[in-house]
């Protein structure tokens, strides 16, 4: 049995020569050539061994023949742990009986598996390999491009793994970095029999629930108001571990969905992500220049999601608003040409394409490496409700400055407050857990209105300019509505100004 410990890039079919070339000129290279690999992966019509978190396969490559089959294991950050086990054999089917017999479930009827086998998809690729010395460490990266084949359907595989071979699995985590230095790749989170079973049919769409509030590791019997650095360091691991496993997840998801209010709102999710994981690096101290200006870099790609978000909503669950305007038709054309313009579906190829992306993943990654082995100490000055406290504060300050009560908020206002308003939302989501129900979300109503206003203001604002590109008067008719959601609005924020904050 090997304990396989590896790291998983994707990257763009584009980049493949200049991850060779990179490859290549790294010190302490040496190339291991190049093979193709065919490989049938085989599970039951009841999908039994995915039911154990196990992947079968059998790999055919140079006229050999194996069989491999990896078990249950663990991700830290990016960082994938799994047992494997590989038995060559001669037939292109498997046999179960050859592997060790403690590793199935407990009862398990191998011969009804075995029977039940069958070839579910195929992944043939070709694979350049090198190995890497990285001080004490060695390291297999093998560079995969070929395809999934499932049912007639093909999937594009393009994937860089970094296998430990001996050493610290720190290592691998160096050389990637290396890499991405100058080439883009992000973090890859699933593997090749995971799209396979997708591909085949096999596998329940993607999905992600929202989280209302982050599952943060407290204790019953903590005193919350007690300096202790174990208890802040494992609140940091959750935040950031959280919001990077749900930001890899729904980038595919994003690959994979065709509704463009639905697209939209995973791009908002995804931002959200990318915006606690920020946060978080800052409340911590764990923030530097460079990693600032990556996340600068990034959430500038990312303006567009407003916009988008106010078009896919007119479009789709907002399209009454339109219903009984005489001009409704070509206002409804103009606002499809306008979201069409955008090119939602090129984005994620877009951001895919910024070497900062990757290595902004990497750098979370290498954080979290460092916080699971101890090797950061965080200011542990004050309890982690404190530290709540003070974040959630520090929020609110922000807030109250960029809409003091004695204000009276336009619509232009509103809008310009949305980014600020999000990430004060996510705040309390990120620490929300740590008080009592009732006080909390009297607290946060009426801003969860405000947000909601704000977006349908974004609505009529895209409604005003696809009016003005047509010529068409709008300017009464929006007036009117506009001002009715404003008045509204303002007593909402009114009455959330007066709320007793609960922290």
């Amino acid at each position: 049995m090997n304990a396989e410990i590896e790291l998983k890039l994707f990257f763009l079919p584009k980049f493949q020569e200049s991850l060779i070339n990179k490859l290549d000129s790294l010190p302490n290279a040496t190339p291991q050539g190049k093979r193709r690999l065919s490989n049938g992966y085989f599970d039951t019509p009841g999908l039994q061994l995915r039911q154990w978190d196990m992947g079968l396969r059998v790999r055919g490559f140079d006229g050999h023949k194996e069989q491999t089959i990896k078990t249950a294991g663990q991700v830290v950050g990016g960082i994938h742990s799994r047992p494997e086990y590989n038995v060559t054999i001669e037939a292109d089917s498997p046999n179960l009986s050859l592997f060790p017999a403690n590793i199935w479930p407990a009862n398990a009827d191998l011969a009804s598996v075995q029977a039940a086998l069958g070839c579910v998809f195929h992944t043939d690729f070709y694979r350049r390999a090198w190995h890497v010395t990285i001080g004490e460490s060695l390291i297999e990266v093998a560079l995969d491009t070929g395809d999934i084949t499932a049912n007639g359907q093909h999937e594009a595989l393009c994937e860089l793994e970094f296998e430990l071979l001996s050493g610290d699995a720190n290592a691998l985590l160096t050389l990637a970095t290396q890499v991405a230095d100058s080439v883009p790749v992000r973090l890859g989170k699933a593997s090749k029999a995971q799209r396979g079973y997708r591909l085949a049919g096999q596998s329940k769409p993607l999905t992600l629930n929202a989280l209302e509030f982050l599952p943060l590791p407290v204790p019953e019997d903590l005193n919350l108001h007690q300096p202790h650095q174990q208890d802040l360091t494992a609140t940091c691991q959750v935040l950031l571990e959280t919001a990077l496993e749900r930001w890899q997840l729904l980038e595919a998801m994003i690959a994979e969905e065709q509704d463009n209010e639905a697209v939209i709102a995973l791009w908002w999710r995804m931002r959200a992500c990318i915006r606690l994981v920020r946060m978080t690096l800052s409340q911590f101290g764990l923030a530097n220049a460079t990693l600032m200006q990556h996340f600068t870099l990034i959430e500038s790609q990312l303006v567009f999601i407003e916009e988008a978000q106010a078009l896919a909503a007119l479009l789709g669950s907002q399209k009454g608003l339109l219903t009984r305007h005489d001009a409704r038709q070509a206002l409804m054309q103009q606002l499809q040409l306008q979201f069409e313009a955008m090119d939602i579906t090129g984005r994620l190829t877009s951001l895919w394409q910024s070497v900062e992306y990757g290595q902004l993943q990497l750098a979370i990654v290498e954080i979290l490496l460092a916080l699971s082995a101890g090797n950061i100490e965080l200011p542990a000055e004050l309890g982690l409700s404190q530290h709540a406290d003070h974040a959630q504060e520090a929020s609110w300050q922000a807030v109250l400055a960029a809409m003091p009560s004695d204000k009276t908020m336009t619509a232009e206002d509103y809008l310009q407050c949305a980014a600020l308003l999000d990430e004060s939302i996510q705040v309390g989501q990120a620490y929300g857990l740590l008080y009592e129900a009732k006080s909390r979300d009297a607290f946060r109503a009426p801003w969860q209105d405000l947000v909601l206003g704000i977006r349908t203001l974004a609505c009529y604002q895209q409604l005003t300019l696809a009016a003005q590109t047509l010529g068409i008067d709008l300017s009464d008719w929006l007036e009117a509505k506009q001002q009715s959601l404003l008045f509204a609005m303002e007593a909402s924020r009114q009455n959330a100004m007066t709320q007793t904050t609960y922290w």
